[in-house]
C-alpha cells in the first residue's frame, strides 16, 4: 500500500500510483526546459515511495538523473538555436519574463560554469538553467559537465533525504529552503573573493 504523502506532496500520489517511474522521469524532464512542473516535489515524493518499498530507490535516482540532464540539454538547444528572441516571445508562457530572464542571465554570466551546478538547487534558475547557458554561448561540453554534476548532487540529495526521512521530509525541506538564501549569499561572497584574488594575482604578475 502506498504511504500517505504529507502536505504539498499529497496531490502527486495519483500520478506516482498510476505512472510510477514514468511519471518521475516525465515531470523532471519537462521542468528542466522551462515548463512549470513540480520536478523537485515529485522527486521527493518518489523517494518517500521508495522508502516504503513501492519504488526502487536506485531506479528513481537513475531515471531522475537522466531526465534532468536530458531536460536541461533541451533547454540548452532552445537557447542556442532560438536565442533571446525566442525567450522574449515565448518565455512568458512558462513564467520566464524578459526581466526575470535578464536578471538570471546576468547572474549566470558573473559566476560562470559553477552556477550551472548551483542553479539546480534554486527555484526559477533550475528551470531556466539550460536556456540561459545556450543564449550566453557556453560551450556544450562544458555545460554538459557542470549540468551532470549538478543533476547528480540534486537527485542524490533529495532522493536520499526523502528515502531516509519518509513522511517527515516536509519539515526537513522547510528547514533547508529557509536557509537556502543564506547559502547562496555565502556562495556569492566566496565567488567574489576568488575573483578578487585572481585579479590581484594578475596585477602582481604584470
Amino acid at each position: 500500500m502506498a504511504p500517505p504523502l504529507p502536505g504539498p506532496l499529497a496531490h502527486l500520489a495519483p500520478l506516482l500510483s498510476h505512472y510510477g517511474y514514468w511519471g518521475v522521469g516525465a515531470v523532471v524532464f519537462v521542468e528542466d526546459f522551462g515548463v512549470p512542473a513540480p520536478g523537485e516535489t515529485i522527486l521527493i515524493a518518489a523517494g518517500i515511495y521508495a522508502g516504503a518499498g513501492r519504488l526502487n530507490i536506485v531506479a528513481v535516482a537513475v531515471i531522475a538523473f537522466v531526465a534532468a540532464v536530458a531536460g536541461d540539454n533541451v533547454g540548452y538547444l532552445i537557447g542556442r538555436s532560438g536565442g533571446r528572441a525566442f525567450v522574449h516571445r515565448w518565455g512568458r508562457y512558462v513564467f520566464l519574463t524578459p526581466e526575470r530572464f535578464r536578471k538570471a542571465e546576468m547572474f549566470f554570466s558573473r559566476h560562470g560554469g559553477w552556477i550551472v551546478v548551483v542553479a539546480r538547487f534554486v527555484e526559477g534558475l533550475r528551470q531556466a538553467n539550460g536556456i540561459i547557458a545556450g543564449t550566453s554561448g557556453m560551450r556544450w561540453r562544458r555545460f554538459l559537465l557542470f549540468n551532470a554534476l549538478g543533476a547528480a548532487l540534486w537527485v542524490g540529495l533529495w532522493t536520499t533525504l526523502a528515502y531516509a526521512a519518509g513522511t517527515h521530509i516536509t519539515t526537513l525541506y522547510d528547514e533547508i529552503t529557509r536557509y537556502q538564501l543564506y547559502a547562496l549569499i555565502a556562495l556569492g561572497v566566496l565567488a567574489a573573493a576568488l575573483v578578487g584574488r585572481r585579479l590581484l594575482q594578475r596585477r602582481h604578475q604584470t
